[in-house]
């Protein structure tokens, strides 16, 4: 899940796409992890009061980002299946495959054609189709090397920012 972040408020110069990982990588360039140690999987959130703190806000919105995401991706692999092919292409391939797949998607709901796929997703907060896992790479696991440290410092000032807006 590649996500593309601009922060221009952000002293740390680090503009650019990012994949939004779990908890089981590193938050290193390129990677931008939730923090650990404070509960993250939306349905920590669902029986409890409202996130509090930086950390929870940042890792509640980095969850709800990450579940859309794989939501997303894993009704475009039920409703295209060679989507589920995607990873054999060259990488500028494959993101003109997703994009295809994304704009015949947003096709269908502009013209208000009935669609199965997504209908299920929008009776039901917390499905999320199997194919959204499948295929999925093998967990980086977190070093502890001073590359982290740029993100570290970036995912801080996304949190920082997050919190106080409210």
């Amino acid at each position: 899940m590649r996500v593309q972040v601009r922060d221009t408020n952000c002293c740390f110069n680090v503009i650019g796409k990012y994949y939004l990982v779990d908890s089981g990588y590193a938050n290193r360039p390129g990677y931008l992890a939730p923090y650990k140690g404070t509960k993250y999987h939306l349905q920590e959130y669902r029986e409890a009061p409202e996130p509090q703190g930086k950390t929870e806000i940042f890792n509640y919105a980095h969850s709800s980002l990450r579940n859309v995401i794989e939501r997303s991706f894993g009704v475009l692999k039920m409703k295209w299946r060679m989507m589920k092919e995607v990873p054999s292409y060259a990488p500028h391939i494959q993101s003109q495959i997703i994009v295809a797949c994304c704009a015949l998607h947003n096709f269908i709901r502009v013209s208000g054609i009935g669609d199965r796929h997504f209908a299920r997703c929008d009776r039901d907060d917390n499905y999320v189709p199997a194919e959204a896992c499948a295929d999925q790479p093998e967990t980086i696991p977190p070093s502890g090397s001073s590359d982290s440290e740029l993100m570290n410092a970036f995912r801080e000032s996304i949190a920082i920012g997050l919190a106080n807006r409210t």
